[in-house]
């Protein structure tokens, strides 16, 4: 033995046996694939960025920071971690002044951007200092004034409007007459951003319009020839000390152009860090358990090496040696798919609207080593630990021990399998006292905790199952009775089969039925909580004064304007301090008028008292800020503006409706778009709506919502594809590496006298087996989790769809057949 090195070892293994190793080939090739993909995805979170286009002329802009922080920690140990604001944050206007006398700036120009409305629709409307940096130019009249506007050629075509006429706008606050001051030929900066009809106003004007006044949207400033940038923005960064304008420069611009970066960033970080850590330690385990059933499928031959000699670190340098040989080439081959699979998640996203047109995937070596590095430790780690004890075994008792699977279980895996029991049931309490984010939150250590419960406690758990199953089994003759025995005596083969069938459906299921359940119970709470008779919606807004209109119909009873944004919640406290999204709706008229057109079942005061400084909240929001009636909520408005209104009204429903309710006017001025989102009616003819939008009733408006959560639903069903089908691969290959691994069983049992019907007979009970234990108790693990998550988040029992259940039920059971099945056919064909 001394004159083989572990390395020959390793490659005779390889050349001569290539099939016990394709298992583990496929598993770490899977593995890198998603650790690969993953890795992309956060890198791009991290990298991301807008190139400049409106501001692409304006080397530096000032504007407000566009992010909230949560502190948590302090020393060494403090954190800070950046929330993105709902809408955008604005600066004081008369900040271009001090910008305009920094050393090398030619001009400073306040710009601002807000929706307005025309007779024939939606304009994007702009102060006219901006054409100064976007290249826009008159083609006919004179720059603005105060009272008069600039339209391009297309909005002044569809309003039959030249200069000099008149023309009436709704703007945020009323409608009003503008005298058309000029016609104006968009520029190239302007169109970039803005694809629809546009129209220009006098700076001293627009942010009065815009529903802001002393605010801008940013400073840009301008630089005299020869002047740096970077020189520049340092000059403008000191006249602007004090102010709380950040200063920015390069693609930096295109995030004060494009606030929803901040919201993309958050997606692939979700994604790419908080889903990829997950797969990602599913994948390792799962190739890792693979590693390991390899290397026991091979416990007779290091019983033989070790009879004859071989050392205890020759067996070990070999079982090393092989993760080199192997694990690299199925890293490297893994990378390639799963840059792909990223370009067609990241490709995705973006078709859906959830990531800017402009943001581009950032493709390294970084997180492509990564995952063969992940890989080569994981094929090492588990390589070491698998063949351990036979190395360590004297070489008299390595023959015996090879040819009988031990019962009883090693004491550190069996402890810590316990520990990760009791661990998963101290989380599912803890998930159904929480509600809300908390709950969802504590609800995915449940899933991890009994996951690795299952695979420590595997073997028991294998053998307790295929005690209680095998009853029903000896009454499906000699092939029932035989499978029932041989998963009873190979308990462990048993369990590395169930394990990644259990994963698939404990991770499948708990991903989707989530996001059914939380539908359904919005769904549910939005059918019960809207009253009113017609609801009038317009992608656009709804015109000024909308609710007035309504209002004055014949036969109406109470119209309420609703307009829909977010707030941000601070909840928690100490190391598990966040800031909250919460939706919100900010209602036009009194309490009493809006109970008649919502039923937002309250619980605890009264509605009538909502007003400036005082809201009503959901339940769970309730909880997880740890506030009632009475209490102060801290919250940020959506362009981040403090606030601490009381409590006024706690409600149910706010899952389906909104979960903070507040007037109409504690939101002005601090939205983009002032107009609103809906307008609910009780009474009157939805005929004499028309005009106002598109009118439907309750139940046409929830079936609209439910459609518009599609983001939602696809990604939490990507995520279980990609999770789940990575599972079921590894249950496949698993089963596959089993049965070729009983070649000399299944020969014995043609060799006594059995067919190859009876075999084949019992390798589909033993299947069977499999896919039924493998559900249940995935199917336990995602109740487990789901149960008390949905409890604290909706209050409600979680809604799982009979059939998508079946489907997910029986494509485990059909997996584990054909994956049992087809190999055993290959097997016996070549032994008839």
């Amino acid at each position: 033995m001394r004159k083989l090195a572990p390395n020959g070892l390793a490659r005779a293994a390889v050349r001569f046996k290539p099939a016990s190793f394709a298992g583990t080939f496929v598993a770490l090739m899977m593995s890198a694939l998603i650790v690969a993909a993953c890795g992309i995805l956060l890198e791009t979170s991290l990298r991301a960025s807008v190139p400049p286009e409106r501001y692409a002329k304006a080397p530096v802009v000032a504007a407000a920071d566009q992010y909230e922080y949560v502190v948590t920690g302090s020393g060494e140990d403090r954190e800070k971690e950046a929330v993105p604001l709902p809408d955008m944050a604005r600066v004081d206007a008369g900040l271009a002044a001090k910008a305009a006398q920094a050393p090398g700036a030619a001009a400073a120009v306040p710009d601002f951007t807000f929706p307005v409305r025309t007779g024939d629709g939606s304009l994007t409307a702009h102060g006219w200092g901006s054409h100064a940096f976007t290249g826009t130019e008159l083609t006919s009249g004179s720059a603005p004034g105060a009272g008069e506007v600039v339209l391009d050629a297309g909005a002044a075509r569809a309003a039959k409007a030249a200069v000099g006429d008149t023309v009436a706008v709704q703007t945020a606050a009323r409608q009003q007459d503008f005298r058309v001051a000029g016609i104006a030929k968009v520029g190239a900066a302007d169109s970039a951003r803005n694809p629809g009809s546009l129209a220009w106003f006098a700076d001293s004007q627009a942010p009065v319009l815009a529903g802001h006044p002393g605010k801008a949207d940013a400073i840009a400033v301008l630089a005299k020839p020869g002047t740096d940038a970077d020189a520049l923005a340092g000059s403008v960064k000191k006249a602007l000390t004090g102010s709380g304008a950040g200063v920015h420069t390069g693609d930096d611009r295109g995030a004060i152009e494009d606030p929803g970066l901040g919201y993309a960033k958050d997606t692939l970080f979700g994604i790419g860090g908080s889903f990829g850590g997950i797969a990602a330690i599913v994948a390792v385990f799962t190739a890792a358990g693979t590693v390991a059933l390899s290397v026991g499928q091979r416990a007779r031959e290091f019983a033989l090496l070790r009879a004859v000699g071989a050392t205890p670190r020759q067996i070990r340098r070999a079982v090393a040696s092989e993760a080199l040989l192997v694990a690299p080439l199925a890293g490297i081959l893994g990378c390639l798919p799963g840059i792909g699979l990223a370009h067609w998640w990241f490709g995705q996203l973006q078709d859906r609207g959830a990531i800017p047109e402009a943001v581009e995937l950032h493709v390294s070596a970084l997180p492509l080593l990564a995952a063969v590095v992940i890989g080569l430790l994981t094929a090492l780690g588990a390589g070491w630990t698998a063949g351990r004890r036979p190395a360590k075994t004297k070489p008299g008792q390595a023959l015996t021990e090879a040819s009988v699977e031990r019962l009883r279980p090693g004491v550190i895996r069996t402890v810590l399998g316990i520990a990760a029991l009791v661990g998963g049931g101290f989380l599912t309490g803890l998930s159904a006292s929480s509600a809300g984010d908390d709950a969802a939150g504590a609800a995915l250590g449940v899933v991890m905790s009994f996951m690795l419960a299952v695979a420590l406690l595997g073997p028991l758990l294998a053998r307790l199952c295929a005690r209680l199953l095998g009853f029903p089994l000896r009454g499906a003759g000699p092939a029932g009775e035989l499978a029932a025995a041989n998963s009873r005596t190979n308990a462990r083969r048993l369990a590395s089969a169930i394990t990644p069938i259990v994963l698939a459906m404990a991770f499948a299921s708990t991903l989707v039925f989530m996001h059914t359940s939380e539908n359904h119970a919005a769904d549910k709470q939005l059918r019960a909580g809207i009253t009113a008779d017609h609801v009038v919606t317009d992608p656009a807004g709804l015109p000024v004064g909308a609710a007035e209109q309504a209002g004055q119909a014949p036969g109406v009873d109470a119209a309420v304007g609703v307009l829909d944004t977010q707030v941000l919640v601070p909840t928690g406290s100490g190391e598990f301090k966040a800031l909250q999204g919460a939706a919100t709706q900010g209602v036009t008229g009194s309490g009493v008028e809006l109970a008649k057109v919502q039923d937002l079942d309250v619980r605890e005061g009264s509605l009538e008292r909502i007003g400036t400084g005082r809201i009503a909240i959901d339940k769970t929001l309730a909880t997880s800020a740890d506030v009632g009636v009475g209490d102060r909520l801290p919250l940020y408005l959506p362009d981040g503006t403090k606030a601490h209104p009381e409590v006024v009204a706690v409600y149910g429903r706010g899952l389906g409706l909104a979960m903070v309710t507040m007037d109409r006017a504690s939101l002005a001025g601090h939205v983009t778009s002032g107009f609103d989102s809906k307008l609910l009616v009780r009474g009157g003819e939805s005929a004499a709506l028309t005009g106002l939008g598109k009118v439907t009733d309750a139940s046409g408006y929830a079936t609209e919502q439910n459609l518009d959560a599609k983001l939602g639903a696809w990604s939490n069903n990507t995520m279980a594809a990609v999770l789940g089908g990575f599972a079921a691969i590894a249950a496949i290959n698993t089963l596959v590496m089993t049965v070729l691994d009983r070649r000399g069983e299944l020969g014995t049992l043609r060799l006594v006298g059995s067919t190859r019907r009876q075999v084949l007979q019992m390798l589909s009970w033993e299947g069977l087996l499999v896919s039924a234990v493998g559900v249940v108790l995935g199917s336990a693990i995602a109740a487990a989790t789901l149960i008390p998550m949905m409890s604290g988040m909706t209050g409600e029992a979680p809604y799982v769809p009979p059939v998508l259940y079946g489907s997910f039920a029986a494509a485990a059971g059909g997996l584990a057949l054909l994956a049992v099945t087809l190999p055993a056919r290959v097997v016996l064909r070549r032994r008839s």
